[in-house]
């Protein structure tokens, strides 16, 4: 390249760009038309409108509808949103507490579906269902190894009450597959997922969400209580992140004395709506416990600030999620649903639950990350409050305000044992991968056994020395970690094989030996 071509490249480069501006701007006097003016206050219906009939290329109106609606809403709080007919197909099956389907819980494993559990006395049990049974094929369709989510295959399953199914299954040491037609039925899905006895006086009910069935499901559960003994309840709504707004009011009114207030609700268009409690509860003569955590949002959050304003239990566990909203929906002619938030709610003592949001969707989602930065799930004095926030209950006890509750009694988030090496394991999933796959070889043998008696065979069997031979096929072993993590490590391998062999009601009572926020409530009810 020549000198004077060196010099004289900045200048043509520059020439030619002031060139492409000015044939831009000639290019939009040739094409551009007088503006037309519009006698209307709806602007999106008539940009709407001016797409369809004047743009350029082909398009989709509904389509450029449904992607549009989402972002208006999602403009105005992080829980207002638009939800199609099938989403809120799915997501309305938790909160009703029953879905039509054949009555199995299942894994997928290798491309396989594996029966974990059949539930006793729906359709599949029926039919001859077995746990450990393989489905490789649904309606004549081959499903073995077609790499399906678990929604596609609760899709393939579920159906309206009455209607067929066709499956082949494998089964354990029969070489022929085994084809079954189940008649599909009404599954129940319990919100309640364990309750029994911590000690000879103190219960324990573990609520997963708040459903439509949770207050006929909690009243079963403290009967079955009171018959062994029970004169103090633990409730656990740890990771309970809400559902029906009403269940949990139903359920404050166990607990409290007439004319107590519940909850208040309130919106710019709804007046304020209070809940109060009518004095014929059936627990009222039981001593309280409540456990929440960073997971425990909306009804949960009504149901523990109901007990904390009107002390009438103790909160235990770290502060709740905030959520403060109340959310209504509102069904299109397609079924599709926009969820609106129309109320705020507010504890007896005033305080609106809800946490900050006016920092933008990506903040609202982050705050419980920042929570952990900020070591608020270790130490509590991490968390400070301005006086403007701070409340007080009818015996004079201080609660705040301005993002979800905060308990009590504190209890940090265990971290005694956690080593990079267990928490690779945890996140790879391979404890609960050996778990499955043990119980699975293992399930003739010990789905007979008591929870008691399955630990006493695993440490018999010295399951944790075949558990780190697995694991090095996964990740590279650590013989000083693992020492730090041992304990840690082999309560995830029992709880996970007891789960898998005797669900819930075998699982939670293994696993809270440990839990260290359920051991400080039950001290605090001694």
């Amino acid at each position: 390249m020549t000198r004077k071509y060196k010099i004289l490249l900045p200048l043509i480069i520059s020439a030619a760009f002031i060139a492409g501006m000015y044939v831009s701007k000639q290019g939009e006097k040739i094409t551009h038309v007088q503006p037309m003016y519009f006698q209307t206050h709806n602007k999106l219906e008539t940009v709407l409108h001016l797409i369809e009939k004047e743009y350029a290329d082909s398009i989709d109106k509904q389509q450029l509808i449904e992607e549009v609606i989402p972002l208006i809403l999602e403009k105005l709080d992080p829980h207002s949103a638009y939800i199609t007919a099938e989403e809120y197909n799915e997501a309305r099956d938790p909160i009703l507490g029953s879905f039509d389907g054949i009555g199995i819980q299942f894994n997928i494993q290798n491309d396989t579906v594996i029966v974990v559990q059949v539930i006793s006395g729906g359709p599949s049990e029926l039919v001859g269902i077995k746990a450990g049974d393989r489905i490789i094929a649904v309606n004549d369709s081959l499903i073995i190894g077609k790499k399906l989510s678990n929604i596609d295959v609760v899709r393939l399953l579920k159906g309206p009450k009455g209607t067929k199914v066709s499956v082949q299954i494998i089964r354990k040491n029969n070489a022929v597959p085994m084809d079954f037609v189940i008649t599909r039925d009404q599954i129940p899905l319990y919100s309640v997922d364990a309750s029994y006895m911590l000690s000879s006086e103190v219960g324990y009910i573990k609520i997963s969400r708040f459903a439509i069935t949770t207050p006929d499901e909690f009243l079963e559960h403290i009967a079955k209580l009171r018959t062994e003994g029970m004169r103090k309840i633990v409730i656990d709504l740890r990771d309970n992140g809400g559902g029906v707004l009403n269940a949990a009011i139903f359920l404050a009114n166990e607990f409290l004395e007439k004319n107590d207030l519940i909850v208040y609700t309130q919106g710019k268009n709804y007046s304020r709506d209070e809940s109060y409690a009518d004095g014929k509860g059936s627990c009222k003569d039981l001593e309280l416990a409540v456990l929440i955590n960073e997971y425990s949002a909306s009804a949960s959050e009504v149901f523990a600030g109901a007990i904390q304003d009107n002390d009438r239990g103790i909160i235990v566990g770290r502060r709740s999620f905030g959520k403060g909203f109340v959310n209504r929906d509102f069904m299109f002619t397609d079924s599709s649903i926009v969820r609106l938030t129309v109320q705020k709610f507010y504890s007896p003592t005033g305080r609106c639950i809800q946490k900050p949001y006016f920092d933008g969707f990506e903040a609202y989602q982050n705050e419980l990350l920042e929570r952990f930065l900020h070591k608020e799930f270790i130490e509590k004095d991490s968390i400070s409050f301005p006086d403007s926030l701070i409340y007080t209950t009818k015996k004079g006890k201080t609660v705040y305000g301005g993002g979800g509750i905060m308990p009590s009694m504190f209890v940090p988030l265990d971290t005694v044992g956690i080593t990079p090496y267990f928490t690779e394991l945890s996140h790879k999933g391979v404890m609960y991968d050996f778990a499955f796959d043990y119980a699975d070889k293992m399930r003739d043998i010990l789905h007979t056994k008591s929870a008691t008696a399955l630990v006493q065979y695993l440490d018999k069997n010295n399951i944790m020395q075949e558990f780190i031979s697995v694991s090095q096929k996964h990740i590279p072993f650590s013989q000083d970690e693992y020492e730090i993590s041992k304990t840690y490590i082999k309560q995830h391998v029992y709880a996970y094989i007891i789960r898998n062999i005797l669900g819930d009601e075998g699982f939670y009572p293994f696993y809270q030996k440990y839990d260290t926020t359920i051991i400080t409530a039950h001290e605090a009810l001694k």
